[in-house]
């Protein structure tokens, strides 16, 4: 097919030429300049763009603006800005223009750019702007046509391959599907602040404001698919690709030099020089590409796709068939199924829709139904039962013939209600603003609707509520505005401004950054968690303004009395291991050389220099230490104590027991005590009892707790039973529990149960008396005095040397073993002295004393 441009017919000139050359800008000065006119753009958002700028030239009253979402036509508008599938083509004009004219060869759209570059003319002139690519077709098929063509106004480069975190401000990071970008813009967040997101499924007015925070530097990167290629004039310094490969809707393909140099050419507007790169994670281009896109060298398209602009409406089988006609001109091919046609061939599988389409007006309008679009981008069968419950619909009463149906007003308010609500994610608010625009379009078939005027403002204004909601949702996810300020702010120098309040809040720039608890810096969210240099700068401008903060709360913390500090469980155990200074965590107990000479362990702090750590951990030895001699005062004194060599003995092991210990552990040291040596343990506090030798000062709860976590501090245990509560005489014993445990805390365990050393004396002696009388049984006193029941009571008596058995009556008794027979004896039976074992300390004095 050939277009006749003899002289006599209006000129033609295609402007051709790569990405930042002027073409759209000087269409716009051409039909501006001629009494009227009209042009095509790719994308609805191009059109808005152009139509403000038309507007701003020769007043809203002379400008329309025609988009399937959006007709805005005043009754004396002579500058019609449309996308190329809305341009009213019966209008008369003096200029037309169509915008990336290469698009013809889009195999998805390409049928629509071709149908105009044939059917599209201005009276006086037509203009074709595109890449230089096409220039070998448009020659063959459009004789006469003149050439213009524009070298770019800036230079690209490449600049090779860098790490996201590496990417200077001003950079836009490309990828082709929507998880891609989701992904790339959280990254972003997370290193440098926060990105404005560009892509397909986004609503004009969603983009405008993205594309707006992005312009007006609240952000300084951008993450988009190629959807930013088509015309988008931002202030894009450098284009780093993610990736290189796209799904074009029937498979996952690289892309060509050409395709890649239209999306790397936003980089570099008008006169400022541009790069483009790609990411750490996909590699570097392949030189031969990278040579193209620099010197914009492209292969010239071989084929532009077609279909068949005269369709025939005399039947269903025939308008199928003259969908699918192919093309008989050279460089022309029949394009693939699109939506619409895929839409028809849905619908007329369906015999109630087959038979309604019976003349040449029902079939047009099922055609009509079929192009609406599916802005969702996914051709379910839930599209075609919706195209199909429209044409039914319309075909109602009088839709058969020229007066048409009408779409029932509460059918239609019931499908745009079900999506306005602004709640949900960013997928589900995309989900929904595609469905607002398919009624917005539906609206603009101004005679399917009663009253189309207010379906067009409805939906509208739905459109726009999602889209602000949409926003929001994008910015509070991929954007951390505090982070990405401070970002800003540090471009233009070295230093930020921070300081601290009396209540440890830290501000870096006057944006809040976190609190200082103790000695250590809690960052707020991720505001100085990241690794990359705007995240050390930050947390290098707060370290700066705590130094002075911190020797101020050092000397607090030297200069506090004791009450200040606390002990506090660190994890679900309940065993109080950290220290707190004003409620905040300061130090971490830890073994020391001795049970009683635990240490205290500073928390780690990158604000404590070694000097300052230092302090904070003699502080806490202090208090640590006046603690545990409040706790164990008669032990300690014992232990300062000049005893004789058996009293000492005794203290020793009550100390390496923390103030309990069995009777039989020290039975030589009692055997060799004699009166004085009792006398002299007597004003600690120190009680030699029948079965346990123990210190009643040191079996009060506080001082059990203190105990249990001494003992468990210094056998590390991994894990303890609960400490005991305050008062308690008898516990459950922990299966599993560590050997020596409870006995370290005071507690004889006897089975399933430990009494406390004090109670098992009384016990002993309660069951003494009892059984002086012969067989006892378990009195209410008994039970009573160890907080158990009778099987408890059973163990504890079997323990304790009795033997129990049934009466006459089956009553559980207890009577004396035979090796039980009397109280121990204060007195030794000889007046031979015990030997000391040969390893034990009180053999040499045994020896010594021979002498």
């Amino acid at each position: 097919m050939q277009i006749d441009t003899s002289s006599e017919r209006p000129r033609i000139v295609a402007v051709l030429g790569p990405t930042n050359t002027g073409k759209t800008h000087l269409a716009m000065e051409r039909m501006l300049g001629h009494a009227s006119g009209m042009i095509g753009f790719p994308l609805r958002l191009l059109a808005r763009e152009n139509y403000d700028r038309a507007v701003k030239k020769k007043g809203r009253a002379q400008v329309a603006l025609i988009t399937g979402e959006e007709k805005i036509i005043p009754p004396g508008a002579r500058y019609f800005l449309c996308t190329v599938e809305s341009m009213p083509l019966d209008r008369d004009v003096a200029f037309v223009g169509i915008d990336e004219i290469q698009m013809c060869a889009d195999a998805d759209r390409g049928h629509i750019f071709t149908d105009r570059l044939f059917s599209a003319r201005g009276r006086d002139e037509t203009m074709l702007m595109g890449a230089d690519a096409i220039r070998p077709l448009l020659r063959r098929l459009v004789p006469g046509v003149e050439f213009e063509t524009r070298p770019r106004l800036s230079v690209l480069r490449y600049t090779g391959e860098r790490k996201t975190a590496r990417l200077k401000p001003r950079t836009a990071v490309v990828a082709f599907s929507a998880s891609e970008v989701y992904s790339l813009a959280e990254l972003v967040r997370r290193q440098r602040g926060g990105a404005a997101v560009v892509l397909g499924v986004l609503s004009p007015r969603t983009r405008n404001a993205q594309v707006a925070m992005y312009q007006d530097g609240e952000v300084d990167y951008l993450v988009a698919t190629d959807a930013i290629g088509m015309g988008l004039n931002m202030d894009v310094g450098h284009v780093a690709f993610a990736s290189t490969h796209k799904f074009d809707g029937h498979k996952r393909r690289p892309l060509t030099a050409a395709e890649l140099a239209q999306t790397a050419g936003r980089a570099g507007r008008y006169m400022n020089d541009g790069s483009f790169g790609t990411t750490g994670a996909i590699g570097a281009l392949d030189p031969d590409i990278v040579e193209r896109i620099e010197n914009h060298r492209f292969d010239a398209l071989k084929i532009l796709y077609w279909r068949n602009p005269d369709l025939d409406f005399s039947s269903l089988v025939r308008l199928q068939q003259s969908l699918s006609l192919p093309s008989q001109t050279p460089g022309l091919l029949k394009a693939r199924e699109a939506d619409d046609e895929a839409a028809l061939g849905h619908l007329a599988k369906m015999p109630e829709i087959a038979g309604m389409a019976s003349n040449a007006y029902t079939l047009r309008l099922l055609w009509d139904v079929c192009r609406i679009p599916d802005f969702g981008k996914v051709m379910s069968d839930a599209h075609s039962g919706l195209l199909a419950e429209i044409y039914r619909h319309l075909m109602g009463d009088g839709g058969a013939n020229e007066t048409g149906g009408r779409l029932p007003t509460d059918w239609m308010a019931a499908q745009v209600a079900r999506l306005d609500n602004a709640d949900g994610d960013i997928e589900t608010l995309a989900t929904r603003i595609a469905g607002v625009r398919t009624w917005t379009y539906v609206s603009y078939q101004s005679n399917w609707l009663d009253d189309a005027r207010h379906w067009q403002d409805r939906t509208r204004a739905l459109e726009d509520k999602l889209s602000d909601a949409l926003h929001r949702g994008l910015t509070q996810r991929f954007v951390d505005k505090r982070t990405a300020v401070l970002v800003s702010h540090f471009k233009d120098r070295e230093d930020l401004l921070a300081a601290v309040n009396a209540d440890g809040d830290v501000t870096v720039e006057g944006h809040y950054m976190g609190h200082l608890q103790g000695f250590h810096f809690v960052p707020d969210g991720e505001a100085s968690g990241n690794d990359d240099v705007a995240a050390k700068k930050v947390s290098n401008a707060a370290g700066r303004a705590l130094r002075g903060e911190v020797e101020a709360r050092l000397k607090r913390l030297e200069a506090d009395a004791d009450d200040h500090f606390v002990l506090v469980p660190e994890d679900d155990t309940g065993w109080p291991r950290l220290i707190t200074w004003r409620g905040a965590p300061v130090a971490r107990l830890k073994a020391g050389p001795e049970l009683l000479r635990p240490v205290a362990e500073p928390l780690f702090s990158e604000l404590l220099e070694t000097s300052q750590r230092d302090r904070v951990g003699r502080r806490q030895l202090a208090w640590l230490e006046a603690q545990i001699a409040a706790q164990f005062a008669p032990l300690l004194a014992a232990k300062k104590a000049e005893l004789a060599g058996a009293a000492r003995g005794i203290v020793f092991q009550l100390a390496e027991n923390l103030g309990a210990v069995r009777r039989d552990t020290v039975a030589d040291q009692i055997a060799a005590l004699g009166p004085k040596g009792r006398k002299s343990l007597r004003p600690f506090g120190i009680r030699i009892a029948r079965h346990w030798v123990y210190m009643q000062e040191i079996l009060k709860p506080d001082a059990i707790r203190w105990r249990g976590l001494l003992w468990g501090l210094a056998m590390d245990a991994a894990t303890l039973p609960p400490p005991p509560g305050p008062g308690r005489v008898s516990l459950e014993v922990t299966p599993g529990a560590p050997p020596g445990f409870y006995e370290a805390m005071g507690f004889h365990p006897f089975g399933a149960l430990a009494v406390r050393c004090d109670m098992v004396e009384r016990l002993a002696s309660k069951a003494w008396k009892l059984a002086q009388k012969g067989a006892f049984f378990a009195t209410p006193e008994l039970l009573s005095l160890a907080g158990c029941g009778a099987d408890a009571m059973a163990d504890i008596l079997t323990g304790l040397g009795y033997r129990g058995g049934a009466d006459k009556d089956g009553t559980l008794t207890f009577q004396r073993t035979k090796k039980q027979t009397q109280k121990p004896s204060h007195k030794p039976k000889s007046k031979k002295k015990p030997a000391a074992a040969q390893d034990s300390p009180f053999a040499k004095l045994q020896h010594l004393a021979g002498h």
